[in-house]
């Protein structure tokens, strides 16, 4: 757990070396803790994300009557026999987007009253990409500013299945839809512009969910899920941060173990790669529908690459330690198209672009994207703000790691929210 309000990072003087684990999936973690609280019988999963999002959804499926009991620190048995309880408080999801989103398709088709709300930032984030589709279903649902931000007030009813061409390719937007067509009459079909994470679809199919996925379209209809335990994979989105050290501090050379590796989520190494990173998969392997293996990385020559827009949707929460490698690489990266940015817990399009200038990097903030000019020696010797987003803060710590002086990051502590551990794995590196 980090306290640090104010974090000074200094440069690194020696290689990044050895083996490390990162924390689990945050994604499935969400997924695990709200699919098992619709199951009847009780469900154990094995390494859940201790991270503050995750404790979020914890807290919502408590408030709702869910139990939750720890078997240890990961390992938790989630049981709701008697199906959901009307809430006697606001249901606070904090600043996950995911628990929000999801737990609102899920309470649409419930037979219970309840608001869901968040944080100052959740607060500010769009809901109505979640709501439409909803109403359309038949949920009856409210939120603030012409249904358009949380709270959210939603009184469960039935749900009728409906097609859905959805306007932008978000996993929790079409979490949501599938979670509410569970227990909708008739099929429910939605198609995406591009492929966003599956982690729901392939969860859901391992516990028994009558559900088909072809291209970027995927169909569900009303389910019962089955009581099956579930394991869950350390994060590729933590693991970037290490992956991208490793390539841009001399002489590393790091294996990250038991790394999920679900082809909507390896994004960030199809990236690394196009930009010549020296990346090797090994002992890959398969488990509750989800792939699985260890990453080698080591120091490498990047070169700067044309991010594709088809790739953006696998990559739009490591863009920002993607823009961190680019400074580092010869010639120009450009990632465009990823106007989705803007939306995230901070506006991650200004925010990794105002504090990469401030450390020197030549980047240019573009309406949907950046323009990062490279290679560039990073200058440290200045004061960092994370935005209150785990990412960007994490972001500016491996920056400062190439710096040529120390660097302080101001409320560092949101890290916290995907990644207690962070600075911890990274001092068994160094």
């Amino acid at each position: 757990m980090n306290t640090e309000t104010k974090k000074i990072v200094n440069p690194l003087t020696k290689p990044l070396k050895g083996v490390i684990n990162i924390p689990p999936d945050k994604s499935i973690s969400h997924r695990a803790a709200i699919f098992s609280a619709l199951v009847k019988e009780p469900i154990l999963i094995n390494n859940f994300s201790s991270g503050g999002d995750c404790k979020s959804t914890l807290n919502v499926l408590q408030q709702l009557g869910v139990e939750v009991n720890f078997q240890s620190e990961k390992n938790l048995i989630i049981s709701n026999k008697k199906g959901f309880k009307q809430p006697s408080n606001i249901l606070d999801a904090g600043n996950s987007g995911t628990t929000i989103r999801l737990m609102s398709g899920v309470l649409a088709g419930s037979s219970i009253t309840s608001t869901l709300t968040g944080d100052e930032s959740l607060q500010k984030r769009p809901m109505a990409r979640i709501i439409k589709p909803l109403k359309q279903m038949g949920a009856d649902i409210k939120a603030e500013n012409n249904d358009t931000t949380a709270p959210i007030t939603i009184k469960g009813s039935q749900l009728n299945g409906i097609i859905y061409n959805s306007p932008v390719a978000s996993a929790q937007v079409k979490s949501c839809i599938l979670l509410a067509g569970l227990h909708a009459e008739g099929k429910t079909v939605l198609k995406e512009p591009y492929t966003s994470r599956d982690h729901t679809e392939r969860l859901l199919s391992y516990l028994g969910a009558n559900i088909k996925t072809e291209d970027n379209k995927v169909q569900i209809q009303k389910s019962q899920l089955n009581s099956k335990p579930i394991s869950i994979p350390g994060d590729i989105s933590s693991a970037a941060f290490f992956l991208v050290a490793a390539c841009i501090v001399p002489g590393s050379e790091i294996i990250v173990r038991d790394v999920g590796l679900n082809p909507t989520r390896t994004g960030i190494i199809d990236v690394l790669k196009q930009m010549n990173a020296n990346i090797e998969i090994l002992n890959k392997r398969t488990e509750c529908n989800e792939e699985i293996g260890d990453v080698k990385v080591s120091y490498s020559d990047l070169k700067g690459i044309n991010i594709g827009k088809d790739m953006i949707p696998g990559i739009i929460d490591e863009l920002p330690i993607i823009a961190v490698a680019a400074t580092q690489a010869t010639g120009t990266t450009i990632a465009r198209e990823a106007e989705e940015l803007r939306h995230k817990e901070s506006d991650r399009i200004k925010a990794i672009c105002t504090e990469l200038k401030k450390l020197g990097a030549d980047i240019e903030e573009a309406i949907d994207g950046f323009i990062i000019h490279g290679k560039t020696q990073l200058r440290g010797n200045c004061v960092l703000e994370t935005y209150h987003d785990h990412r960007i803060a994490m972001c500016g710590y491996v920056a400062g790691l190439i710096a040529l002086k120390p660097i302080q990051i101001n409320e560092f502590q949101w890290v916290n929210i995907s990644f207690p551990e962070f600075t911890q794995v990274f001092e068994k590196l160094s």
